[in-house]
């Protein structure tokens, strides 16, 4: 198992970090994004959509930006690429995130070694619903 999948940092993530924002989450129910949005809330987790255009999805408001975020975040959930998800990790960083999560394809170890090196824990490559089905 690699160090990213830390299943002291996967379990807290999915126990104790209830607010979580979903980078690229948008209202298209045929993405990937939106199906884990939606059992992360039927798992009583309160899901926050990051997105530029900012769409309100399953309910929730949407914001355009992280730092647009107008309360604490638990975990920053990235759903892009992984040459473009690094910049998220630093951001999750910078407004005080709990933790990030990039999931299943998604890796970026120079940005997993900055995100722990602030002290913050990660997880990559994988998914909630991967995880908690493992349980």
């Amino acid at each position: 198992m690699a160090d990213w999948q830390d299943p002291d940092w996967v379990r807290m993530m999915l126990d104790d970090c209830d607010t979580w924002a979903v980078v690229g989450l948008s209202g298209n129910p045929g993405r990937t994004a939106y199906s884990i949005a939606s059992l992360l809330q039927s798992r009583g987790k309160r899901i926050v959509p990051v997105h530029p255009s900012a769409p309100t999805v399953l309910g929730e408001q949407g914001y355009a930006t992280l730092a647009d975020v107008p309360f604490p975040i638990d975990v920053v959930d990235v759903f892009r690429r992984s040459e473009a998800a690094g910049e998220f990790a630093d951001q999750a960083v910078a407004v005080g995130a709990r933790a990030v999560w990039f999931q299943l394809g998604v890796v970026d170890e120079a940005a997993f070694a900055r995100t722990v090196a602030a002290g913050v824990p990660m997880v990559m490559d994988t998914c909630p619903a991967i995880e908690w089905r493992r349980r």
